[in-house]
């Protein structure tokens, strides 16, 4: 019998689709790094161990709310979530001579 393998995943071959600075992206991935920061939070919020309604719950309760949490934080952070993805957004569109300098302390030159 042969093994089973998964073929490696390739990128389509759009024009343009390797460009990192595509606004759609960038705001897609944003988006998408909010949804995982709120997701987090919901997972957090939860960790002690006891389910949304008090109570502890088994296995298929825990996936499920595993699963509604993160089609919460997917639906709060596309409707505008945290406000979050905007600035990050923001952030990667800046041009890098806007950036403002570092604000870095100089290494003292301390002798021993």
């Amino acid at each position: 019998m042969g093994t089973l393998a998964i073929p490696p995943i390739e990128a389509p071959a759009v024009p343009g689709a390797g460009k990192s600075d595509d606004p759609a992206r960038v705001r897609d991935a944003a988006r998408q790094f909010e949804t995982l920061l709120i997701g987090q939070i919901l997972h957090s919020a939860r960790a002690d161990g006891s389910n949304w309604l008090g109570s502890a719950g088994d296995a298929s309760a825990d996936c499920a709310t595993d699963f509604a949490e993160q089609q919460f934080a997917a639906v709060l952070a596309q409707a505008g979530g945290m406000g979050l993805a905007r600035l990050v957004e923001q952030g990667l569109q800046m041009p890098p001579a806007a950036m403002p300098p570092e604000t870095v302390a100089p290494a003292s030159n301390a002798t021993s």
